[in-house]
């Protein structure tokens, strides 16, 4: 028997006021719990819950998805800017006044680090995905994903189609490698995350709309490609919740398609995801699981799956584990035959090989006192091999490298590196870019006596700010 539902105190705050509101949208719609609400707009039963009692901030975009749901002719997004939009420049403002000014003119390369004050707390865990409730129709109708102008504000919703067509396919094909493309050469926050947002909307609802019995593992896999990418982006972004619903949404469609290969990499996102977030434990666990019939995959997916295994291992300051996980990825990856591997693996090539597993030797160097040789070596390689198509990963590695070689090495030569890594972070909407470079700022305030550090430490901070 359902628990009843918590008395709300609307009068309590402004953010309690705007869960009130809420759930008195979500009750004009007879039957529709917040468990079944929360993955029609892309997050987590558990938000809508807290949100509705006061204690969980609702950002702009979600509003914008609960207004289309719920058909409340736009109150929510209008009552945002009341409610929350004041309380984020009082904070800056006082975030400003904190800093205080930053000394000397600083260029900064139209410094995009994503958006402040896009995250919003985590809730836990995600409960597993209802299918059904991500197929329930939605009052959002379905998009034209080449469009992107009408994506992002559409004049009026064209209909779904009353048949999937291999011209669905194909359209979920493309937009799923520009995304690919959008985000790894410039972030995933800003425009890219709402197109990616938009598009995994009219994604899922098409897998209610009727599919020829030939066709249906490709609408799966298509989608759960998508999801793949979706969800990467809104990782980079921190919209954590809509990433969990993104790799949930993929590993079901790759299950149900028997698509060995897209639920590995669905099961390598979930991992670096948990570990990213601080728990290398779960993240090992999706490692493993990807790694289940290890036969049926490619020695690049096998190589990308034990590169996670390791990155777990390393968080854990795991020696033995970390180190025998990087040799297991390096032995997989020197069969590697691009030949063989789907054409959306084309992206773990050398570069990428050697980045993410310097990520997992770098943390023994850091916290297990390891040779930072190792470590630096391989992210030397990823940094001269990865083009501006993956500025992202190239500023990323430069970053850690800076890092490394502060902690461990010379700081004057991490300097160096340190500014050349804001060329290429300077420019995106990545906040985990943006966290590893408050991290390098850390390490370059371990050598207060050098001034070319400070002004390393000033340029990362006006960078950020920017």
């Amino acid at each position: 028997m359902p628990q009843p539902e918590k008395v709300l105190n609307p009068d309590a705050s402004p953010q309690e006021w705007f869960g009130a509101e809420l759930r008195y949208w979500r009750k004009r719609h007879p039957g529709l719990r917040a468990a079944q609400l929360g993955p029609m707009v892309q997050v987590s039963p558990d938000v809508i819950s807290k949100m509705e009692k006061g204690q969980y901030r609702c950002r702009y975009d979600l509003a914008e998805r609960l207004d289309a749901v719920l058909e409340t002719g736009g109150v929510l997004t209008r009552a945002w800017g009341m409610v929350f939009g004041d309380a984020d420049k009082k904070r800056r403002e006082a975030d400003s006044a904190r800093r205080g000014p930053v000394e000397g003119t600083l260029q900064v390369h139209e410094g995009r680090i994503l958006g402040r004050d896009t995250s919003v707390p985590l809730p836990g865990s995600l409960p597993p995905v209802d299918r059904r409730a991500f197929l329930a129709a939605t009052s959002l109708a379905a998009i034209t994903p080449i469009d992107l102008a009408r994506l992002v504000a559409p004049a009026a919703p064209p209909e779904l189609p009353k048949r999937i067509r291999p011209t669905e396919l194909e359209q979920l094909r493309l937009i799923a490698d520009g995304i690919h493309r959008w985000d790894n050469a410039q972030g995933g926050g800003g425009l890219v995350g709402d197109f990616a947002s938009r598009s995994m909307e009219w994604a899922v609802q098409l897998l209610s709309v009727d599919c020829p019995p030939r066709l249906r593992p490709e609408i799966l896999g298509s989608v759960a490609r998508l999801g793949i990418v979706v969800g990467a982006t809104h990782f980079d972004a921190y919209a954590h919740d809509e990433a969990r619903v993104a790799f949930k949404v993929a590993s079901e469609c790759a299950e149900e398609a028997g698509d060995w290969w897209l639920r590995a990499k669905t099961f390598s996102f979930l991992a670096r995801q948990a570990i990213w977030l601080g728990d290398p434990d779960e993240g090992l666990t999706y490692a493993e699981k990807g790694l289940v019939r290890s036969d049926r995959l490619t020695p690049t997916i096998q190589a990308m799956l034990h590169s996670a295994r390791a990155r777990a291992f390393g968080k854990m300051h795991d020696v033995q584990g970390t180190l025998a996980s990087v040799g297991a990825a390096d032995d997989a990856f020197a069969h590697s035959n691009p030949a063989e591997d789907p054409p959306w693996m084309a992206y773990y090539d050398e570069a990428q090989h050697h980045g993410d597993t310097a990520h997992a030797l770098w943390d023994l160097a850091i916290h297990a006192d390891q040779d930072p040789g190792r470590a630096a070596e391989r992210f030397t390689t990823a940094v001269a091999g990865h083009s501006d198509d993956y500025a992202r990963s190239r500023g990323i590695s430069r970053t850690k490298l800076a890092s490394l070689v502060m902690a461990k090495g010379d700081p004057m030569q991490a300097i160096a590196i340190g500014h050349k890594a804001l060329s290429d972070v300077g420019r995106l909407t990545s906040r985990r870019a943006g966290d590893d470079l408050k991290e390098l700022r850390r390490f370059a305030a371990e050598h207060r006596t050098l001034e070319e550090a400070a002004h390393l430490r000033q340029r990362i901070t006006t960078t950020l700010q920017a």
